[in-house]
């Protein structure tokens, strides 16, 4: 089997077509160069140059030979670049969970800077609910994971993203949707709610029934769902309200209304980053830190268009 030297010497050779100028090239003498070119000959069975006159020139399995010898040599530069990325986090494969709202908040602008900026990084994306991103995490099916709190501290190391202020979403012609800019929390007591699983979506029944016993509250159940969208086109079909977070804005659900809820400013839904410290690879350091640095920005931007009119 030939060498890279070899090739790397019959490209020089080729490129040339003078053994003394290639020999400068590659910072050697023309006798070992010679000898790497017989090799190769001897090695693929065919002879690579020919004589012309007092120079030399490429023969038919040369020229042919030429281009796969530069494509080698190019694959082989390629994967030593991208060989030494793998421990400055430049290179590498991160498998990222996240919750279903997430998706149409700060993923988005994970993803196109990721592509952008660190092409090397192939991210796996895993649409988990937070219960299971934390079991994954233990397991390192995950490397990291963007879930609603809390992190159980055992093994696992979080940070906080983002805090979302929750909105009330009403089928449209509704009698709070009509005439309000906003609604009040009390007004929801005996209305017709689409609540979250206690058990899939725990974090946010937990946090919806906080809210109501703090506002001596008691909406009329209708359902339990787990994941926002499936609510939102509930709400869109007339069963009920229901109360989401500020991400949700962007799933414009066809007969969904939208407005801000009085009452519930001191129950915000809150975002968290995982992840184990003890198996993070340079690659899934790096988007951690897009991760905190992309969630920063969007938290930002949301501040500034809180006050735009409700989404019809």
């Amino acid at each position: 089997m030939f060498t890279l030297n070899q090739l790397e010497s019959f490209v020089a050779v080729a490129e040339t077509l003078h053994y003394g100028h290639a020999a400068d090239r590659l910072s050697i003498t023309q006798p070992p160069l010679s000898r790497r070119i017989q090799q190769l000959e001897r090695e693929l069975g065919v002879e690579l140059f020919g004589r012309a006159g007092r120079g030399i020139v490429l023969t038919p399995a040369g020229s042919a030979f030429l281009s796969d010898a530069r494509r080698i040599l190019g694959l082989t530069e390629q994967a030593t670049l991208s060989v030494r990325r793998v421990p400055t986090g430049q290179a590498g494969t991160v498998t990222l969970g996240f919750t279903g709202a997430t998706a149409h908040s700060i993923l988005e602008p994970i993803i196109k800077t990721t592509r952008t900026h660190f092409s090397d990084i192939d991210l796996v994306l895993r649409e988990r609910v937070s219960s299971i991103q934390i079991e994954e995490l233990h397991t390192t099916d995950l490397d990291l994971a963007i879930v609603r709190p809390p992190v159980p501290p055992a093994g696992l190391t979080s940070t906080a993203l983002q805090t979302e202020e929750l909105l009330l979403a009403l089928p449209s012609g509704h009698d709070l949707a009509t005439g309000h800019s906003h609604v009040d929390i009390r007004d929801l007591d005996g209305q017709a709610l689409i609540m979250y699983s206690p058990t899939e979506a725990r974090y946010f029944y937990d946090l919806l029934a906080a809210l109501f016993r703090a506002h001596h509250v008691a909406p009329r159940y209708v359902q339990h769902i787990s994941q926002v969208h499936t609510i939102l086109a509930l709400v869109g079909a007339g069963i009920g309200a229901a109360i989401v977070p500020h991400s949700a804005t962007a799933l414009n659900i066809e007969g969904v209304h939208l407005t801000p809820l009085t009452g519930a400013e001191r129950h915000p839904a809150e975002l968290v980053l995982a992840w184990r410290s003890d198996t993070l690879t340079p690659a899934a350091a790096t988007i951690r830190q897009l991760i905190e640095k992309t969630a920063g920005t969007t938290q930002c931007h949301r501040r500034r268009n809180r006050d735009r009119p409700p989404v019809q």
